[in-house]
């Protein structure tokens, strides 16, 4: 099977999606080369101007790579308005399947069309996308999820939304989740609240809610609270936030780190006495899975596919309730006993997902795409 996963939402700063392809190319490579294993060319392919497809980690040596310096976004208009170039004539070669880490489909004269839908967000807010998502995802959705061959969704809710919004056909679906880190649980949590930080992992965009979030913190400050680090990417919609952290009540209590590098995600969440997340929705929560993975206790907001990632690992509340929020997080840093059954709850529902598993479910998934094109080509 010749396969290729177009690599370009990992191509800088891998959060969400980005980690998502990083870690799913990375379990692929293995499973292909394992006994009994189906035989499998896997490529990755980008297009970029001036950043160079380059994977230094171990893990990535079956992975072939295809560079080519287009500009990203030439490339996608052209893709996603007009459906040209193939990316036969892109790539140079031909393949089986073709997936695409993102709801539009790659081009293709020949090779199987798989999309990842990731949520549906865009569509319930326009306020919450910029740039092409805003630009193309909902004109385009609909026809695109229609058209592909296969679809992967990382969530049973996110599933349940395309089918009941897009109309998708189920068994042209599968939903793979992501896999928990290569991490091995923190030998020991922060030595009371003082030590440890309260956490957010993110980007800093409207559908966080990172403004339920300060207003939560505030009513935690005179209790002694510890500081807040807000870890992820500001966008133009993060200024509100920014400049209020700089000013009191919250100056000196909260702390912007900006993006986290992947090397560096471990020892951010080693030093949390918390992971609040607070979104208004999502597709997955990857930060929820790898707080639980070390064994960091979760708050997380009652939406999305956070409720089906943390089950009872960790406490849900309102995206709307600061009061509650605020209440949630105090709990978890006064309550020793009750931060550490989290903790311990967490740990055991990180083992549920596994990539190996999500990289089983790919190849299986990739089958019955290449299968579906070749009686619709019949």
């Amino acid at each position: 099977m010749r396969a290729l996963i177009d690599y370009r939402p990992a191509l800088r700063e891998r959060s969400g999606i980005g980690e998502y392809t990083h870690e799913l190319v990375r379990a692929l490579s293995a499973l292909s080369a394992s006994v009994g294993a189906p035989a499998l060319d896997l490529a990755v392919f980008s297009s970029s101007w001036k950043d160079r497809l380059e994977i230094r980690e171990p893990g990535f040596e079956r992975v072939r790579r295809i560079d080519r310096r287009w500009p990203v976004r030439v490339l996608n208009f052209a893709w996603h308005r007009t459906g040209w170039p193939p990316v036969e004539t892109v790539a140079g070669e031909r393949f089986d399947v073709v997936h695409s880490m993102t709801p539009l489909l790659i081009p293709s004269r020949s090779a199987a069309q798989v999309i990842t839908i990731a949520d549906l967000s865009f569509l319930t807010d326009s306020t919450w996308t910029r740039a092409e998502i805003r630009r193309d995802y909902a004109d385009l959705i609909h026809a695109h999820a229609q058209r592909a061959d296969a679809i992967v969704v990382m969530s049973e809710h996110v599933g349940a939304e395309v089918r009941r919004v897009l109309g998708v056909d189920a068994k042209k679906m599968a939903v793979i989740p992501a896999g928990a880190p290569a991490w091995t649980p923190r030998a020991t949590a922060p030595d009371g609240p003082a030590n440890g930080y309260v956490l957010f992992v993110g980007t800093l965009e409207p559908r966080k809610n990172v403004g339920v979030l300060l207003d939560a913190y505030e009513r935690l400050t005179d209790r002694g609270a510890p500081e807040l680090v807000l870890a992820g990417k500001a966008t133009d919609a993060a200024r509100p936030w920014l400049d209020r952290i700089a000013h009191p009540p919250l100056a000196g209590h909260v702390r912007h780190l900006g993006y986290v590098d992947a090397a560096d995600r471990r020892a951010l969440y080693e030093g949390a006495s918390v992971l609040v997340l607070p979104s208004l929705d999502e597709g997955f929560g990857l930060p929820v899975l790898e707080a639980m993975t070390l064994g960091v206790p979760v708050v997380a907001s009652r939406r999305g596919s956070l409720p089906e990632v943390l089950g009872d690992a960790g406490q849900l509340v309102e995206p709307d309730d600061s009061h509650g929020l605020a209440g949630a997080i105090d709990r978890v840093l006064r309550d020793a006993d009750f931060a550490a059954s989290c903790a311990s709850k967490g740990l055991a529902r990180s083992r549920q997902y596994r990539w190996d598993r999500a990289a089983q479910q790919t190849c299986d998934l990739y089958e019955r795409a290449i299968a579906h094109r070749r009686c619709a080509s019949a």
